[in-house]
């Protein structure tokens, strides 16, 4: 049996940018990718904070350390420049992999600059 768990997360990112004319996808700063363990092309699930809009997508890198958050093609309509959005990647794994696993959580600033990187999340609490 496998089990489908929280893989990596980009918690709280404001989006920099929204480009319906691209072909799609989100881009994100390479930085923020590799501290969550999300990879190129890698499927995500986006949910707005601003609206509640949730949706899935594939990531391209960008630029390290520009901060980037840019939501590409259809979903450029369901984010807009400013929204604060959670990034999150999922793994398949085993009932003994998920019982020792403790996905990637990174926090980030209102630049999108990483402001620390936790393994767990505190329940009731506001990161």
């Amino acid at each position: 049996m496998f089990r489908t768990m929280l893989g990596g997360k980009i918690h709280r990112a404001t989006v920099t940018e929204a480009d319906l004319n691209y072909v799609g996808s989100i881009t994100v700063d390479q930085d923020l990718l590799d501290a969550a363990g999300i990879y190129l092309n890698e499927k995500v699930q986006v949910v707005n904070n601003n609206n509640g809009q949730r949706f899935e997508t594939y990531t391209i890198p960008g630029k390290r350390g520009s901060g980037v958050i840019c939501l590409n093609g259809a979903a450029a309509r369901l984010a807009q420049p400013g929204d604060v959005v959670i990034i999150m990647s999922y793994l398949m794994m085993s009932n003994e992999e998920a019982a020792k696993h403790e996905p990637k959580v990174v926090l980030v600033n209102e630049n999108n600059q990483i402001r620390d990187i936790i393994r767990y999340e505190p329940p009731h609490t506001v990161l």
